[in-house]
């Protein structure tokens, strides 16, 4: 019965991610958005992989951090291969284990910790890249040409300092045991979205977009949020529409705005496929000698 009700849930996000990618290209010219990504320069597009994949060898060693707090000392290596094959079975099995139950299930086996250790880690490790993705969203928010956000400019400013408060005072009061990485983990956070907006901004250069570059990293950061939601597979369909009405609102060409989220989730789906390898062949899992 669970079982059937899984593999419903993944056939709504399959055709929610469809109807959403067919509203969006109902929308723009698919042959300008298909002439724009024939078009892009393959070495920049290369050096925005490059980042893309410093961004998640930065995102597993901030997760690694937290799996060191509840005991569990994991090599880097062990800890990217495991980080690898879950971004395969988030993108690419939606329809079984998730990325993230997986690994939490292999390091509730293998070392028998308490569930609720493992769970308050990752649940952790993700909001601590939430935060970040929103405090920059709003630094970024500050410097827009657009008359509507100037108007809340001091409340943007307060988003910052009390999203961090409040993320501050939650982690201390109820999960002192991973307090101590706080700051530490914050700061990977903010070298991994900092890793992937440089990895946008190459993406641009791809693509010949000149100027506007604040406003695009913008949507993407927003698509970012949005894409997180468990309403699509993989986030398709959803970050081309925060693409397209950002492209709207903000005065920017729809066509190139969805080429850039196309071709960021192709750089994404490349690097999750690499997890095959441990799907077939599953990584042993080494702690750091005492």
């Amino acid at each position: 019965m669970a079982n059937n009700r899984k593999k419903g849930i993944t056939l709504l996000k399959i055709l929610f991610s469809f109807v959403l990618l067919y509203f969006v290209f109902t929308k723009i010219q698919f042959r300008e958005v298909w002439d724009i990504l024939k078009g892009s320069n393959l070495g920049y597009l290369f050096i925005a992989l490059l980042f893309f994949i410093l961004s998640k060898v930065l995102s597993a060693f901030r997760l690694n951090l937290y799996i060191h707090q509840i005991n569990i000392f994991l090599t880097q290596l062990s800890n990217l291969k495991l980080y690898l094959l879950g971004m395969f079975y988030n993108l690419f099995l939606p329809g079984g284990i998730g990325g993230d139950a997986y690994k939490g299930y292999v390091l509730k086996k293998k070392y028998e910790v308490k569930t609720k250790s493992v769970v308050s880690i990752l649940v952790l490790d993700r909001l601590n890249g939430l935060l970040l993705i929103f405090v920059i969203s709003c630094v970024l928010a500050l410097f827009l040409d657009e008359g509507r956000l100037q108007l809340y400019r001091l409340l943007f400013g307060i988003a910052i300092v009390l999203s961090i408060l409040v993320f501050w005072l939650f982690n201390k009061r109820f999960f002192s045991f991973v307090y101590p990485v706080f700051w530490k983990s914050l700061g990977f956070s903010a070298l991994v979205q900092l890793a992937q907006l440089i990895s946008v901004l190459f993406i641009l250069k791809a693509l010949d977009v000149e100027g506007n570059n604040i406003a695009y990293l913008f949507i993407f950061l927003i698509s970012s949020i949005v894409s997180v939601l468990p309403l699509t597979i993989g986030g398709i369909g959803s970050r081309e529409v925060v693409f397209y009405y950002g492209a709207l609102w903000l005065g920017l060409d729809e066509n190139t705005s969805v080429s850039i989220s196309m071709l960021f989730f192709l750089i994404t789906a490349t690097v999750s496929l690499l997890g095959i390898i441990y799907h077939f062949r599953k990584p042993e899992l080494e702690e750091i000698p005492a």
